[in-house]
């Protein structure tokens, strides 16, 4: 065995950590205070009428504590728990945090805001209540990166998919591993309405090719291309807040990204297309964090 090989298998993996322990890896160890955990019982009263079984955090963890000594939060999304989707409490809770870590920063007091991504968007049983809390965790992360950087990422298999895709893309910067994934539709949902010859589902490789962390970090949607192991994405997760607040967010370019945008034929959209048209460097693409130019 390579060593290489050796060096991998001795890294503690993110993905697989539960979100509460994916929250405390993120924060300066001994500093984890969990707010509305599952011992205060705030559950969706909705899904136990359809005969589904709550989960006593309703699947999203709220966090404080310190990131390299300053004060933090971190709201991270429990995919094990109706695949991450966002319901109205946990949809609420996540909004609730971004808005008190507004409250702080226009204070004077600047607060390191996290999220964790780990969803496949809204949660179907709680339809328009899902989607008008997915809109505040969308307006909270606007206003709040005009103050602090707003760190966002996407690490597992599920991916950031559906309304909290968008609520990734307006993060100051996203930290992705190449198991990770981010789109508006899930391949799923593509096939489901367009066709298996619009994508096909089970092809794992084309689905990584086209919305997987290595291609968004090569196409731009992503800052940071992260390997999986728990040192990685809290060192990214750090020089993220170093930084600082960018001069534009992505979502502000909007002139620049519609001329790449026509510059593209969405009838014969491939992986290298798309890196050609909205790439980086070879270089700065293929870059992981903790390496020097």
């Amino acid at each position: 065995m390579s060593m290489a090989n050796q060096s991998a298998l001795l890294r503690d993996s993110f993905i697989e950590l539960s979100a509460r322990e994916r929250a405390a890896a993120v924060l300066d160890p001994g500093t984890f205070r969990e707010l509305l955990g599952p011992f205060d019982r705030i559950e969706s009263p909705w899904l136990p009428l359809q005969g589904i079984v709550c989960q006593a955090d309703d699947g999203a963890v709220i966090a404080r504590g310190t990131i390299d000594g300053q004060p933090a939060v971190v709201a991270a999304i429990e995919s094990a728990f109706q695949g991450g989707s966002i319901g109205e409490v946990s949809g609420s809770k996540i909004a609730a945090a971004l808005e008190l870590a507004l409250a702080d920063c226009e204070r004077g007091k600047i607060v390191r805001p996290v999220v964790l991504f780990e969803t496949g968007g809204v949660r179907l049983q709680e339809a328009n209540l899902g989607l008008a809390v997915i809109a505040e965790i969308q307006s909270a992360i606007v206003a709040l990166r005009r103050h602090v950087p707003v760190v966002g990422v996407i690490a597992g298999m599920v991916g950031c998919f559906g309304g909290m895709s968008l609520a990734a893309g307006l993060c100051s910067y996203l930290v992705m591993t190449k198991q990770g994934r981010l789109g508006m539709n899930g391949p799923e949902v593509i096939e489901q309405e367009a066709g298996i010859d619009e994508l096909d589902a089970s092809d794992r490789r084309r689905v990584w090719q086209l919305i997987g962390g290595e291609q968004r970090a090569r196409t731009g949607f992503a800052d940071a291309l992260v390997e999986d192991a728990v040192d990685d994405v809290r060192d990214a997760v750090r020089a993220a807040f170093v930084q600082g607040v960018p001069a534009a967010h992505r979502t502000e370019q909007v002139e620049a990204t519609l001329a790449k945008l026509a510059q593209i034929d969405p009838a014969s959209v491939e992986p290298e297309t798309m890196r050609a048209t909205f790439g980086l460097s070879p270089f700065n693409a293929t870059r992981t964090h903790g390496e020097t130019a």
